[in-house]
């Protein structure tokens, strides 16, 4: 990702709880997720899935980054992400914490700066990091003739 570059996705309702994702600015196909029954028909991956396949992915991508930075030549990383969603003090569904084990193909005395990767490749990924100190995510909802509904727009 290129520094200070913006991030444009589109989410389009496709079905009652399927949605077509679309990654604008790039030549990716577009992606399905659906919610799981009884809501959804599991389609498609739902957003608590996609959440924890890009830390996933990112933690990976950090340690891969992290190990070739010190001139290794690291096999496949294999990143297997577990977690259990819990109901909130609201009695809302949310993901308290997420578990995360990033296993090398080969074993670490293989690799220069072990120490040094270890205490660094977290650092680096964007997404575990932006989850930690919690991203600040605004909502406006727009009715189709451009109304704001919410927030209230004060007159």
């Amino acid at each position: 990702m290129s520094t200070g570059s913006e991030v444009r996705v589109a989410v389009n309702q496709v079905g009652d709880y399927a949605f077509r994702v679309e990654f604008e600015g790039t030549h990716l196909d577009a992606l399905i997720t659906d919610e799981p029954s009884p809501l959804g028909h599991d389609e498609g991956p739902n957003p608590s899935r996609l959440l924890l396949a890009a830390i996933g992915n990112c933690m990976a991508a950090s340690l891969l980054f992290a190990l070739r930075k010190f001139r290794n030549q690291p096999g496949p990383i294999v990143a297997t992400i577990r977690a259990t969603p819990e109901r909130n003090a609201s009695g809302r569904w949310r993901i308290p914490k997420a578990e995360v084990e990033l296993r090398l193909a080969e074993a670490a005395a293989s690799h220069v700066q072990m120490d040094r990767i270890l205490a660094q490749f977290e650092e680096f990924c964007i997404v575990t990091q932006s989850v930690r100190e919690g991203i600040a995510v605004s909502a406006r909802v727009v009715d189709a003739e451009g109304r704001q509904l919410h927030p209230p727009v004060t007159p």
